[in-house]
């Protein structure tokens, strides 16, 4: 009977395969597909993808057809696509299936001493290569080193790495990648091909833009992304991850150039005519009335403007309150730069003579800054 009663209640229950199936069928509806940051969401997934970058991109596209690469180094200001291309020439090199074995990409929250250099580094290039591509195509016999930000390395982990490079030089290509190729020792460069990123044009950058906006259904106008382009100074990664950051904080309203300064940190372009033209009447009065000094301070503050004509060190206190608006002294300083240099009604030696004093007080700030303590004292002059 219990030999029954067991027969009876085990066929009432669907084979295996279906039980496997159907679990697997109702957690896959029920799992949600986890947020990705848009930057790496829509980043190239292969050479032809990069923009803007013809001469390394037609060079990257020869040596992967013989399925062989030299030592990189790519320089060039940030958001321009460098990591983005070495990654997307891996992925074809390798393949989705061993790219994670044959890869090893160290940023700027990495380590970057010599000690990096010689354990981490040297083991992952020491390391033998084995394995075949599924889909058939050639596979090359090396590994690759990606080291991001290399002009943060020190010049002792320069000088190790130069010679890991020559040691395995049959087993492993290194590209390194940094925004100052003058921060690489020479040694470094000369074993490497060079390829300078050059600045994304501004219709690039609002064409990649737009197309991102609508795949993600987000209400912006061509201005909206002319002013996003503009605030993120040609650095593609910081306008996509804007546009992501207003598009959470508007909530599927249309993004308008005040949710995109808010967003950006830049100070409202009405703030900075306002003071460029108070600078311009000669009026200290007039610049006392824009700046709006906070209240709280017990400096002498028209002593401080008159002060001004001899010494740019009086700007920090002109400064403060924006700071206290949460807006850095530097921002300041670099929209006002911006003002000058397009103003077309000023002579060549007039935008020489204010974008030095600019200089000196964009130095200043930032030392002063460092300086000044939570009770609005000076920690040490």
């Amino acid at each position: 009977m219990q030999a029954f009663l067991k027969g009876t209640s085990v066929s009432t229950k669907p084979p295996l395969k279906d039980r496997v199936a159907a679990t697997a069928g109702s957690s896959g509806e029920n799992k949600k597909a986890k947020p990705v940051p848009w930057v790496e969401k829509y980043r190239p997934k292969c050479v032809d993808e990069v923009a803007f970058q013809e001469e390394v991109v037609a060079v990257l596209k020869k040596s992967l057809e013989g399925a062989d690469l030299p030592n990189l180094l790519f320089y060039g200001p940030p958001g321009t696509g460098k990591t983005s291309t070495i990654l997307a020439a891996a992925r074809e090199l390798f393949g989705p299936e061993l790219f994670r074995l044959r890869v090893l990409e160290l940023n700027a929250s990495d380590e970057r001493g010599i000690q990096v250099v010689r354990e981490k580094v040297k083991n992952f290039a020491q390391l033998t290569v084995s394995g075949s591509r599924s889909d058939g195509k050639p596979c090359p016999p090396f590994k690759i080193v990606i080291l991001d930000e290399a002009d943060s390395m020190t010049s002792a982990a320069q000088a190790a790495l130069r010679r890991t490079m020559e040691k395995e030089s049959k087993t492993t290509r290194f590209c390194l990648i940094c925004n100052y190729v003058s921060r690489i020792i020479e040694p470094l460069t000369s074993r490497c091909s060079k390829f300078r990123f050059k600045p994304l044009s501004d219709k690039i950058q609002q064409q990649r833009l737009l197309d991102i906006a609508d795949k993600e259904h987000v209400k912006i106008s061509n201005e909206g992304i002319a002013y996003l382009v503009k605030v993120s100074e040609g650095d593609l990664r910081k306008a996509i991850t804007f546009l992501q950051s207003a598009t959470r904080l508007t909530g599927g309203k249309e993004i308008t150039e005040k949710v995109i300064t808010d967003i950006a940190g830049v100070i409202p372009a009405e703030t900075i005519d306002g003071l460029f033209a108070a600078c311009q009447s000669g009026s200290f009065d007039k610049l006392e009335g824009v700046v709006k000094v906070s209240h709280h301070f017990t400096h002498n503050y028209g002593e401080v403007l008159e002060n001004l004509k001899e010494s740019p060190q009086m700007l920090y206190f002109l400064l403060q309150n924006l700071i206290d608006e949460g807006h850095a002294a530097t921002q300041l300083v670099n929209q006002l730069h911006d003002v000058v240099v397009e103003n077309e009604n000023l002579s060549d030696k007039q935008k020489s003579i204010m974008t030095e004093k600019l200089a000196v007080s964009r130095h200043l700030s930032a030392h002063f800054s460092k300086m000044w303590n939570s009770k609005g004292n000076f920690t040490n002059l």
